[in-house]
């Protein structure tokens, strides 16, 4: 039977995504209530500049005070699209703790204090959804929760970020550098003014801790997620991974040890193969590949940012959520039950490209295989060219721990034959 009263929703934020969910609510009012059961209204609307014309939103619900919006009482569900920590954290905190559930994109804020946010919306019996906080309109999160959450996810490794994916593309298919590839992200839109969150990991550094927190069941924070830019990638580092038959991506991955005892976050620039379906993705697409026992391989892709995209997660969380205050229940919460141990980055076993600039005379490559040998690298393949004194050394590793790695190249770096090391790449996907 369908209600009449319509479920009260309060939009924090009305920016790009904002203002998408808001349209969406008002021109599919009638098929959401349809899928709900009961019509939904937008209540209010907290934003900072209350001047700016809004279309579609009437003036009477734009305010500057976004907690005495939370606390009214009557709101059934937050939606929070504003970013950041703060205020964002306190907002959510107070409108659970005044009858509402909560639907948000803020990833940082998740990375950062998820199981705090998760035990308040437990303790007052509350909704905390979060679909479009990891890769915009592409499911995810609830497959992982919910779908999955019968099997064991042993691996989920993804493109989470699609600035950084349109600028690697773009130097692999056209040869561009760095610079040059993210000049044009910029005058594209696809990359803000300043891109540090992008370029340097930070925004899928947070999605990575989001997803490994819940394929794991176990808490994982920001500060557990190795993370390295793609700053220093180069055009030479194309051309070698394409002789490879490879490209790079930056990836997030999160995987369970071999032994089960523990897991690892990271994100980082990786050739990977390009017979891998991840190899594929174009432009400022997403996708993430996720390994389990029982399902074997799934990949999900599509468009991870935007405002069309990300409102569309977003009320996908609102329906379920305002499904289920009807129904007086609440959907899954926080499953940390496994509590493994999150490993350092030094544990984290993989193939390594190295390239080297050595001197162009004879021995140089037995001091060099010598060096890998010692510290229980094996090398996989070799390639050296050069001349007039001066050469390259590419080698391959088999799969080797990074800390074994890492005092492979300090030892290299001190023979006099080596003059520099190059480029150091993870090769994944293998």
């Amino acid at each position: 039977m369908m209600r009449t009263r319509p479920l009260k929703v309060a939009l924090l934020g009305c920016g790009v995504v904002g203002s998408e969910v808001a349209r969406i609510m008002t021109t599919h009012a009638d098929d959401l209530t349809a899928r709900i059961g009961a019509p939904v209204e937008l209540a209010g609307v907290a934003v900072r500049r209350p001047d700016k014309v809004r279309e579609g939103i009437a003036p009477e619900l734009v305010t500057t005070d976004a907690t005495a919006l939370v606390k009214r009482g009557d709101i059934d569900v937050v939606v929070e699209v504003i970013g950041g920590i703060e205020p964002a954290r306190g907002l959510i905190t107070t409108a659970f703790e005044h009858g509402a559930s909560v639907v948000s994109a803020n990833k940082a804020l998740l990375a950062q204090d998820g199981a705090a946010l998760h035990a308040v919306a437990e303790q007052h019996d509350k909704d905390l959804y979060y679909e479009a906080a990891v890769a915009g309109a592409i499911p995810l999160i609830r497959p992982l929760r919910e779908s999955l959450a019968g099997d064991k996810i042993n691996r989920v490794m993804g493109i989470v970020n699609g600035t950084t994916n349109f600028i690697l593309d773009a130097m692999d298919s056209t040869g561009a550098g760095y610079q040059e590839a993210l000049d044009e992200a910029t005058a594209l839109g696809y990359a803000e003014a300043d891109p540090t969150a992008d370029v340097e990991g930070f925004d899928a550094a947070a999605k990575a801790a989001i997803l490994a927190g819940i394929a794991f069941h176990t808490r994982v924070r920001l500060d557990d997620v190795y993370r390295e830019g793609m700053t220093e990638v180069t055009a030479a580092d194309f051309a070698s991974a394409k002789e490879m038959g490879c490209t790079i991506k930056l990836l997030a991955i999160c995987e369970r040890a071999e032994d089960g005892a523990s897991v690892t976050a990271r994100v980082h620039p990786a050739m990977i193969p390009l017979s891998h379906p991840l190899a594929s993705v174009r432009g400022a697409y997403n996708a993430v590949f996720v390994e389990s026992d029982a399902a074997g391989q799934l990949m999900f892709y599509g468009p991870g940012a935007g405002g069309s995209p990300t409102a569309s997660a977003v009320l996908g969380d609102l329906v379920a959520v305002c499904r289920n205050r009807l129904s007086g229940t609440t959907g899954p919460g926080e499953s940390a039950y496994a509590a493994l141990p999150v490993s350092p980055m030094g544990d984290v076993v993989t193939r390594y490209h190295i390239s080297l600039d050595v001197a162009d005379k004879p021995g140089v490559l037995a001091q060099v295989a010598t060096v890998f040998a010692e510290h229980g690298v094996s090398i996989d393949t070799v390639r050296q060219s050069g001349k007039d004194g001066e050469a390259s050394l590419v080698v391959v590793t088999h799969r080797a721990s990074d800390a074994a790695l890492t005092g492979t190249v300090e030892a290299l770096r001190k023979l006099d034959t080596v003059r520099g090391v190059a480029s150091i790449m993870r090769v994944e996907g293998e």
